[in-house]
Parts: C-alpha cells; sequence; structure tokens
C-alpha cells in the first residue's frame, strides 16, 4: 500500500493554512507548504506565509528555502516535497500537504514525472523582455492546442514556450507515490470576496508596501517580484508612481485577487477527487472524520 497523504487545498483568503495546522495538530502531523511564492525568504506578507504564532508549534516545511530572486522551478519543488514527506514519515508522523499553487499540489499528488532537461537561461530571458500578450500569441501560433488556464498566466505561458523550444513536450504517464485524501476550502463568492478585502486590508496596515519597498532596496530584482504577480507587481507599480494613491492600487489589487481566487477554483473543480467542505457548518469536525476515516482506511 502506498503511503497516505493528506493534501488541503484552496483559493486566497480561504482558511486552508489555518485548517491545516488544526489538523496536523490534532493527528500528530506536519504541514509541507505548497506555495510558489512562499518558498522565498522575506517574502512574507506579499505572500501570506503563515506566521509562527499561527503555526501553534506545528512544524512547517518549504517555507523560506530560497533566496528572492534565485530560480526556483516545479521540479524544485516536487524533489523538496518528496524528501520532507519522507523526513516526516520515518518520524512517525503524517504529512499534511497545504497551499493553493495548483501545479505544486498536482506534481506531488499526482507524481508528475519532470523533465530532466536543464532550464535554458538565455532563452528564457528573451522571453522574460516580452510582455504577457506577445507570449500567448508565439504559444498560440507554435501550438494552437496548448492547455492553459488563462492568457494572463505567465508563468504557464513562459513554461510551455521553454518546453516547445527544448523539444520536451512529451510528457510521461504519472506515477503517483501516495494515497491521497483531497480537502478543499472555499466560501460562496459574498463571503471570499469579503475575506479578501479584509485580508488585504490587514496586510497593508501590517507593513506590505514597506516590504516591498525594503526588497528592492536591498536589489531584489524588479522582474523577479514582477513575475510573482498580485501583490508583489501592485506594490511595485505603487512604489513607482503608477497609482494616485495608495487607495486606488488597493481597489484594483483587491478586484485581482478575486479573479485570481476564481482562477484557483477553477483549477481545483477539475478534480472530482477533492472532498469540499462546508465551512459554514463544521468544517474542522467533517475534515477530522474524513481524515480518521482514511488513516483507518476506510
Amino acid at each position: 500500500m502506498k503511503p497516505k497523504l493528506i493534501a488541503v487545498v484552496g483559493t486566497n483568503a480561504s482558511g486552508k493554512s489555518g485548517l491545516g495546522v488544526e489538523l496536523a495538530a490534532r493527528r500528530n502531523g506536519e504541514v509541507i507548504s505548497a506555495d510558489s511564492r512562499q518558498v522565498f525568504r522575506r517574502l512574507d506578507l506579499g505572500s501570506g506565509k503563515i506566521t509562527p504564532e499561527e503555526m501553534r508549534g506545528v512544524k512547517h516545511h518549504l517555507l523560506d528555502v530560497r533566496e528572492p530572486g534565485e530560480f526556483f522551478s516545479m521540479k524544485d519543488f516536487q524533489q523538496l516535497a518528496y524528501a520532507a514527506i519522507d523526513d516526516i514519515r520515518a518520524r512517525g508522523k503524517q504529512p499534511f500537504l497545504v497551499g493553493g499553487t495548483g501545479l505544486y499540489v498536482a506534481c506531488v499528488t499526482e507524481g508528475y514525472v519532470l523533465s530532466e532537461i536543464e532550464p535554458d537561461l538565455a532563452y528564457r530571458n528573451e522571453l522574460e523582455k516580452l510582455e504577457t500578450p506577445e507570449l500567448y500569441r508565439m504559444l498560440m501560433e507554435k501550438m494552437p492546442d496548448a492547455q492553459v488556464d488563462s492568457p494572463n498566466n505567465r508563468n504557464r505561458v513562459m513554461r510551455l514556450l521553454e518546453r516547445i523550444e527544448a523539444g520536451d513536450m512529451h510528457r510521461a504517464a504519472p506515477q503517483p507515490r501516495y494515497d491521497v485524501l483531497k480537502l478543499g476550502v472555499t466560501w460562496d463568492k459574498k463571503t471570499l470576496d469579503a475575506r479578501i478585502d479584509e485580508r488585504l486590508e490587514r496586510r497593508m496596515r501590517e507593513g506590505m508596501a514597506d516590504e516591498v519597498r525594503g526588497l528592492l532596496e536591498a536589489g531584489c530584482p524588479r522582474e523577479f517580484l514582477y513575475k510573482l504577480g498580485l501583490e508583489y507587481r501592485f506594490l511595485c507599480r505603487l512604489v513607482d508612481g503608477e497609482f494616485a494613491s495608495e487607495k486606488q492600487m488597493c481597489e484594483e489589487l483587491a478586484r485581482a485577487i478575486k479573479q485570481f481566487a476564481r482562477r484557483q477554483m477553477t483549477w481545483f473543480r477539475r478534480d472530482k477527487t477533492i472532498l469540499w467542505l462546508d465551512m459554514a457548518g463544521d468544517p474542522v469536525g467533517q475534515a477530522l472524520e474524513a481524515v480518521d476515516a482514511f488513516l483507518a482506511g476506510a
């Protein structure tokens, strides 16, 4: 039988991190973060990184494993996640994979067999010079049937162009390593929008704009922050004086985060194996019941 892995997935501001901590604390577990921005040090408020206080003593893995600007791929994440899961299990604890980066979750839970071809950094640098619509136009010319959730998904479009350039479009059949229970966390549109607004206001009060200013002053490449999208891109634009006021920036950023949350849900809804929790009821109780049945082999 495959080792058991529990995944907690969901949209921005849904409360998945808190639920992951709650479940891990109650079921002798540790958390592997599945977030493409939280792997970087000093990207805390902008990425919504869980704080030491919020961890409540539950050990977390794959936070702060790279410096801002360093290269980090899905393959890097997969390798580190596999190692963390093996380490957690070797110590007699239960691994919980928690996060909202769909590809990061899928590459571990589905067992993607990822290419060993090293990235062509020169080609990547050429792509970085182009705007996202131009990149998408290039992709459609080269591969009209490319699977892209949105033409604005810059990272996905660039990855596909790089794979085409490298002649690496054949993907081997997945080799899943784990028996996985997937728990989903989200809310109705009105509630989720309110949670996104509250979370953004709180992070701005706590100094999210100052975090970005500090990163730029410390030499973090502006292009790197732009690639991270959402908060980091908007805050760079604020620092550059592209908004009339901080209020205008927050309003536009809130709309962008809500749109992104919708795209996250579109991604996760494709997976019919996810058990979506009733957040208006007793989500912790429902989750614990599912976890206990899963671990017992039911």
